[in-house]
């Protein structure tokens, strides 16, 4: 992850969850398929721990996060990180009623 981080983010060490989308670069995107989202599963671990998730739920959380870039949100301004938040707990929270969310 370490490695997909600083090549295309251009930042070092690991980070928990990274979005390519098929609507960038040269080859076309296929019908119907948003892209790719890659999740370390180490750094789940970690934040789950820190957090009080179990891993399968940071997973989903991170999962979540990722799907919502593939869709269009970022988090770039502080505005967007809000709606960005709120968004993916209201997603997470269709799985997970009952967790508190980070």
């Amino acid at each position: 992850m370490a490695e997909l981080n600083l090549e295309y983010r251009g930042k070092k060490g690991p980070t928990n969850v990274l979005s390519f989308s098929q609507l960038e670069g040269v080859t076309p995107p296929r019908k119907n398929l948003l892209g790719d989202v890659v999740v370390c599963a180490d750094r789940a671990a970690d934040d789950a721990a820190e957090l009080g998730y179990t891993d399968d739920q940071m997973i989903l959380y991170l999962l979540i996060h990722g799907i919502l870039h593939l869709l269009g949100h970022s988090h770039d301004r502080s505005e967007d990180e809000r709606e960005m938040s709120v968004r993916v707990e209201e997603i997470f929270r269709g799985f997970y009623p009952e967790q508190e969310t980070a």
